[in-house]
């Protein structure tokens, strides 16, 4: 059973494998598919790294993978003030937490989240503004790779099999409740019969059970906390990134040009926050004020994540409609921000990046930076 199922799942990979690549995205070197990933898991030299928080990451994460969450990526202090900007951290805090997830300067990162994107994004973005050069986002995340690992096609079996045999025998446990609160009347040989039929469904729900439990051990997938030893990393100074990252003064002179000239400015601001955080409903951590940084276009992260199929991204022709719809075109200079740069707002320059875009960057002091300085204008 087990070797049948792995052979239909290669087979279903090399089916559908030139169908996934005909999306054509002009940047061809940031996403890598399951079915070349699936293949370096375990691998020396290779580390996933989850950008979901602690807590999503052991209820379900790559086997071997570290956790690395994105909102966490940015730091700044109480003010909201980033010493190092426009890098997320200052270099010797940067070395010493990349290092203590096991990823030395040699190590393949690819960086994943749930599928959806935006926390993966936020890793990519993080190690590339560093100077990572071997670093890849999983299109999926750990949906995909669960999808089409064999061990976890047995598991599902297994679990489906569990769930229907439990339905099966609601009816007759409803009905000795109800008899037991005198609600219906049942002969001994209907008490009988019906107590069998409970009785089987748990027996059947213990092996069930003990069967999942063994089959957990073969997942790729797994439950759990980070089992990691600490390496060596070191950023070379001369390496540093800053391509694809902006500080607030940079956005500031962006924000300017859009409020004086409008649609004719060289440059776009991206929200891609909720509305309720745009309009200043909902403020999130220590940031003082709630709102949005005038003449920003809002459109929200989910418009080019691939929620349908599962996917981190939607296709290069959806993409390029989006922001199409949006005036969001290659001549412009474009920042994109959310609370703190590495998540939604990264998702946005991750997008443009797969699309040929050039002049694209993440602010990553983000909302809680211009939030925190009263200096700066906003609106609601």
């Amino acid at each position: 059973m087990r070797k049948m199922l792995k052979i239909l799942a290669l087979t279903a990979t090399l089916t559908f494998t030139p169908l996934m690549v005909a999306d054509e995205y002009v940047d061809k070197n940031i996403l890598i598919d399951a079915e070349d990933a699936i293949k370096l898991i375990g691998k020396e030299n290779v580390m996933f790294v989850s950008g979901d928080n602690a807590d999503v990451y052991k209820l379900g994460h790559i086997k071997g993978s570290v956790e690395m969450y994105a909102h966490h990526l940015h730091h700044s202090d109480i003010t909201g003030e980033m010493h190092c900007a426009p890098l997320y951290r200052c270099l010797d805090d940067a070395e010493a937490y990349i290092g203590s997830k096991g990823i030395s300067n040699d190590t393949m990162i690819i960086a994943y989240d749930d599928f959806k994107g935006p926390n993966a994004t936020g890793v990519y973005s993080f190690f590339q503004s560093y100077g990572h050069k071997n670093l890849k986002v999983l299109n999926g995340g750990r949906a995909a790779i669960m999808k089409i690992d064999p061990e976890q096609i047995i598991y599902d079996e297994i679990k489906e099999k569990a769930k229907a045999d439990k339905k099966a025998a609601k009816p007759a446990a409803k009905k000795l409740k109800e008899a037991k609160k005198g609600k219906i009347k049942l002969t001994e040989a209907q008490v009988a019969e019906l107590t069998a039929i409970v009785k089987k469904s748990k027996a059947k729900q213990k092996e069930y059970k003990a069967q999942m439990k063994a089959q957990e051990k073969n997942l790729l997938v797994i439950k759990g906390d980070e089992h990691v030893e600490a390496k060596t990393y070191k950023i070379n100074k001369d390496n540093l990134d800053f391509t694809h990252i902006a500080a607030k003064d940079e956005v500031k002179h962006a924000m300017e040009d859009i409020l004086k000239n409008g649609k004719d400015s060289k440059y776009v601001i991206i929200d891609s926050r909720s509305m309720i955080e745009i309009i200043g409903e909902r403020k999130m951590d220590n940031v003082a004020r709630g709102g949005h940084i005038p003449g920003s276009t809002f459109m929200e992260w989910s418009k080019i994540s691939d929620m349908k199929n599962k996917k981190s991204f939607k296709s290069a022709k959806d993409l390029k409609d989006a922001y199409a719809k949006y005036g969001i075109s290659k001549d412009k200079t474009i920042y994109a921000y959310c609370m703190v740069g590495a998540g939604r707002g990264s998702e946005h320059i991750t997008a443009l990046k797969l699309l040929g875009y050039k002049n694209i960057k993440v602010f990553t002091g983000s909302w809680d930076v211009w939030g925190n300085d009263m200096n700066l204008p906003l609106k609601r």
